[in-house]
């Protein structure tokens, strides 16, 4: 079709380019005049590409069109007008003109909220739910029949920029080339707006937005968010007009600690804190805003409120003054319309728009070995002089990152204090759940609650993903070296290893693990894992693949590894620091960024995690922790449209149920760790000694809540007798007690639904006929403590001989000598192909079973011999996919092939 494009803006340009791309003619392209010698983004494109660009001033001139305008338009004989963002009033003589009319892009869902400022009216209104219209053009104001419309979820803390970046900007270019689409195919409707529902709202104006503070909290945010960035709510305090923006509900929480201050009107007075500056409703409810705009633009932390600023002026360096005059010549560039820049030149006051910050962060950035200055600190410093000031405070270090603000539960335990934070982990910032949820997570050793922790709602995971989203499109983490991340991901292993024993002792008293155990292997091997893929981070690499070429041309075709994106982690309560390293690490040094949910009932070392990523400079965003419901969170994070992958470890019925979601949901990938019945063969030929004792660690490790235990041991049976005699044996030397007591060899079970698990699957295993040698019952004193259990004469079909008790239940079957073969055929039939093992001393034996077992590992003459750099994962409905070792990364990685012709 021929097309004319009036509009203006990114936006303008966007919809112009893939109009462009999808073989439409744009005849002529209408925009607003340069502004202070800058043309607007839509008409520059079109004046490159030899398009007919006009920059009428007006349209209309007291109501009526003026004629030379519009010859001029007609002249171009459009098909189409297609108006992306157009803040002109186009007569109808213009709209009517084409034979297939005029579109119009509004970021509402109309009828509701017509007008110029209707995004801000959607967030001032406090509406769950927002989006945009595509409507034919009428002789009204946004009344015109509907042509298509799509919806977003209105996140709680959402402004009038995240909500545009995130849906209204990028799906409204979409949405702008469907509707297109559809007129150029016959298929576009026209729905009539309905008249119930239907809003004007007026112009949203800075006079217009002081701040009401006769209203709830919620709605003082609301209004708030709602005018962030523009025009910006504003209140009086003294002779001074305060601004503010960043605006976070908080809707429980302790009375905040810092210093107050009187706003005329307000409920009680405002409070400024190390976080921001803390607001009351008339509910008594509480808001905090994060920067505040005086009347001369300057822009400070709301938290720096009462604090002077550093009179002193930095004495450059003569390096630094290079640098100084290197960044001037970068304001002159962008300031095309100022003859000289001066220290006191305002970038705003002297023509700067929105998109010139995004360019002179990139400047500072090429010019600053990649120093990754955030939007708002442009903001923060209009003046010239400021800006260097502050760009040498960050490049000297002095000016760090805003303290991290922690509500630790503190215990003191284990000879130590341990400070365990508790509120759930987004975008750098401990914060309560929506609606202050909580639950107890309680120490298996008696049954208390250790606290309270939040409980992840629906828009906290949204916020989580948005969060995670932002970090990996357009922050430090997906434009850093790869060298440098692998710095960053080893110095988060140090730290680790500096509070390991305070890690290890959050596990304990949270999962019930034996302390030494926790220290060695629940702590030690995730600081070795991170240790391990932090080497990876520059190492990942393509190829350079020959394909057939077409003479004469030359062709180069390579492949590039790329991060998949936002990736989604659910791990169990077994190892719950060890769980999060296997998938975390691997998964951050492929670039990608992640929200992580904890096992419900073992959160608390993923929070103090989650804290000590802060310390090692992972920044904001990359890592989010939600702790919570898994019917809920991982649900959503399955469903969810802007998640790219999903790592998960559990059983496999809510293995297939997130593979189903997956696919329903936005095709994403999936690795899967699921249960497993793990073999174990031990023949007459073995070293008994070692068989009895890696026999018991194959059943008893961890209390048997590990995903590889041996479920199920087949023991020739000419040995059959003497090591059942010997494990009893061993079994009763096993000290049962408190995880903290370094003597202590069996600790608690997890929790109490698992330990009532245990004590129904070993009734079952008795009413089948299986003979219970030891155990079999909960131990009596305080907490979830199980004996360990030794079952034998244990048949094929029974109950125990197939699924997975999770537990410290040996279960022992027998097979005749030397029939190898046949045990290898009991072995494998099952569903399950996580791992299993095999003792003998025959290498030809060995050799030859561990190529018939059906697992993803297999041990010979030893097990739980697990390692950083060996692959880990399971066949059948055990799952796939792989942890650990280089394989691991293909998890979290894609394959791009690029071919070049020359």
């Amino acid at each position: 079709m021929k097309i004319a494009v009036i509009g203006q803006s990114l936006f303008g340009r966007e919809v112009y380019r893939e109009l462009l791309k999808e073989g439409h003619q744009v005849v002529g392209v209408f925009t607003i005049p340069d502004k202070n010698g800058k043309a607007d983004p839509l008409g520059a494109d079109a004046e490159k590409d030899g398009i007919p660009v006009f920059k009428f001033p007006r349209w209309r001139v007291k109501g009526q069109a003026i004629p030379e305008v519009v010859e001029k338009y007609k002249a171009l004989e459009a098909e189409l007008n297609v108006l992306p963002f157009c803040s002109q009033f186009i007569p109808m003589e213009v709209i009517d003109c084409p034979k297939h009319g005029s579109i119009i892009y509004h970021p509402s869902i109309l009828p509701r909220h017509r007008g110029a400022s209707a995004i801000n009216w959607t967030l001032m209104q406090g509406d769950k739910i927002g989006g945009f219209t595509i409507f034919w053009a009428d002789d009204g104001l946004d009344t015109g029949d509907i042509l298509l419309q799509r919806e977003c979820e209105v996140l709680p803390d959402d402004t009038v920029n995240t909500i545009y970046n995130r849906f209204l900007f990028p799906e409204g270019v979409k949405g702008m080339v469907e509707a297109v689409r559809l007129i150029a195919e016959g298929n576009a409707p026209r729905i009539k707006q309905a008249t119930e529902g239907a809003t004007y709202d007026p112009m949203q104006k800075k006079e217009n937005a002081k701040i009401n503070w006769d209203q709830p909290a919620e709605a003082i945010h609301n209004f708030i968010r709602g005018n962030d960035k523009v025009p910006g709510a504003w209140t009086v305090v003294g002779d001074q007009q305060l601004t503010f923006f960043g605006s976070s509900f908080i809707s429980n929480g302790p009375a905040p600690d810092g210093q107050p201050l009187e706003i005329p009107g307000a409920f009680r007075p405002a409070v400024v804190t190390k976080t921001g500056l803390v607001l009351f409703g008339n509910d008594g409810q509480k808001l905090s805003v994060k920067n505040i705009q005086f009347e001369d633009g300057k822009m400070i932390p709301a938290s720096q409120y009462y604090k002077t600023a550093d009179s002193a002026a930095l004495q450059l360096s003569d390096e630094e003054k290079k640098f100084s005059e290197e960044i001037r010549a970068a304001w002159k560039r962008i300031l095309t319309n100022v003859s000289e820049i001066e220290d006191s030149t305002d970038f705003f006051k002297a023509g700067a728009a929105s998109m010139d910050v995004v360019r002179l962060v990139e400047e500072v950035k090429l010019k600053c070995n990649g120093l990754q200055l955030q939007n708002e600190d442009v903001y923060m410093a209009t003046k010239f002089e400021e800006f260097i000031q502050m760009v040498v405070r960050r490049l000297r270090g002095e000016d760090g990152e805003e303290e991290l603000v922690v509500d630790y539960v503190e215990k003191e335990i284990n000879n130590m204090t341990v400070k365990i934070p508790h509120q759930l982990f987004i975008n750098g910032q401990f914060i309560d759940a929506e609606g202050g949820k909580t639950y107890d997570t309680v120490n298996p050793t008696d049954g208390t609650a250790i606290c309270k922790v939040s409980l992840a709602q629906v828009s906290d995971i949204d916020r989580a993903v948005a969060a995670a989203k932002e970090a990996f499109e357009n922050g430090e983490w997906g434009k850093m070296n790869p060298r440098d991340r692998g710095r960053i991901l080893y110095r988060l292993a140090d730290i680790m290893e500096e509070h390991q024993e305070e890690l290890a002792t959050i596990e304990s008293i949270d999962s019930g693990a034996v302390y030494t155990l926790a220290l060695k292997t629940h702590v030690g091997m995730s600081i070795q894992t991170f240790r391990y893929f932090a080497g990876w981070c520059d190492k990942i690499q393509g190829s350079t693949i020959p394909i057939n070429q077409a003479r004469p041309n030359r062709n180069l075709t390579f492949t590039r590894r790329e991060p998949i994106g936002v990736c989604g982690i659910v791990i169990p309560w077994n190892y719950p620091l060890m769980m999060l390293a296997w998938k975390t690490a691997a998964c951050l040094a492929a670039g990608n960024t992640v929200v992580l949910k904890p096992a419900q009932v073992t959160p608390l070392t993923a929070l103090k995690f989650a804290e000590l990523s802060v310390k090692a400079g992972i920044p904001k965003g990359v890592i989010n922790i939600l702790p919570g419901a898994g019917s809920l969170i991982g649900q959503r994070l399955s469903d969810h449209p802007d998640v790219r992958k999903i790592g998960f470890t559990g059983s496999t019925p809510i293995g297939k149920h997130i593979m189903k979601s997956c696919a329903v949901g936005n095709v994403k990938k999936v690795s899967l760790e699921l249960g497993g019945k793990s073999p174990l063969i031990i023949f007459q030929d073995c070293d008994l000694d070692k068989a009895v004792r890696m026999g018991m660690s194959s059943v008893f490790f961890n209390k048997g809540e590990n995903c590889i235990a041996a479920g199920r041991l087949f023991l020739e049976e000419s040995i059959h007798d003497e090591f059942v005699k010997r494990v009893v044996g061993e079994v009763k030397k096993m000290k049962i007690g408190d995880p903290l007591d370094r003597s202590t060899d069996h600790g608690p079970q997890n929790h109490k639904a698992h330990l009532d698990k245990l004590i129904e699957y070993c009734q079952t295993g008795v009413k089948e006929g299986a003979k219970l040698v030891y155990g079999g019952k909960q131990v009596e004193r305080p907490g979830f403590f199980f004996e360990p259990t030794i079952f034998t004469d244990v048949t094929d079909e029974m109950f125990i001989a197939k699924e997975e008790s999770f537990g410290p239940i040996m279960i022992i079957s027998k097979f005749k000598d030397g029939d190898v073969d046949e045990v290898l055929k009991r072995a494998n039939n099952t569903e399950f192909g996580l791992a299993s093992g095999v003792f003998t001393k025959d290498i030809s034996k060995a050799l030859y079973v561990s190529e018939k077992l059906q697992a993803g590992t297999v041990f010979v003459n030893t097990y739980n011999k697990t390692d950083v750099a060996a692959p880990f994962g399971g066949f059948k409905q055990s799952g796939f996919g792989k942890d650990l070792g280089e394989e691991a990364l293909n998890e979290y990685l894609k394959t791009k092939a690029v071919t070049i012709e020359y």
